[in-house]
């Protein structure tokens, strides 16, 4: 079993894994259209993926997030991105439409449910894709949402 995490609002539980929020917004490894629901393989992984998307503003926000623990069965087929085998500038942001165009084709082919791809942040550490609409997404164990803040120096 492989465990992951996602960190999201508490308001957005509701449509915490449709891919909603990714298909029409875009991201690193997706285009605005395909619905896709990122998770890290670790709870700090994910954190920090969340903080880089935060300004000072945001700072209130700490206070409603959840975190949510994720079992995925390792029978279930998980196809990855080595971080070898990508082209130089893949880490920019905003993210280019190379490592767009990887996810989407992913996700449009439905060869499996899961994509492991390298985080931008840290490429030794990895995010998964999962794509809401391939079979075996229900086979992923959603664990239940615990309360999670990010410790307020992070802002100094």
């Amino acid at each position: 079993m492989t465990k992951a995490w996602r960190i999201i609002r508490k308001k957005r539980l509701h449509d915490a894994f449709t891919g909603e929020g990714a298909r029409i917004g875009g991201g690193r490894w997706n285009h605005v259209g395909t619905p896709v629901v990122y998770v890290s393989e670790t709870l700090s992984l994910a954190a920090l993926e969340l903080f880089v998307h935060f300004t000072r503003k945001d700072i209130k926000l700490v206070k409603s997030l959840v975190a949510i623990p994720l079992d995925i069965p390792n029978s279930l087929k998980t196809e990855e991105v080595s971080v070898k085998k990508l082209k130089l500038g893949w880490r920019v942001s905003p993210p280019s439409n190379y490592t767009k165009d990887i996810g989407t084709k992913w996700a449009q082919g439905g060869t499996s449910s899961i994509l492991r791809v390298p985080s931008a942040l840290i490429p030794d550490e990895y995010n998964l894709v999962l794509n809401p609409k391939h079979a075996d997404f229900v086979k992923i164990r959603i664990g239940n949402p615990q309360p999670f803040t990010l410790d307020e120096r992070m802002w100094k």
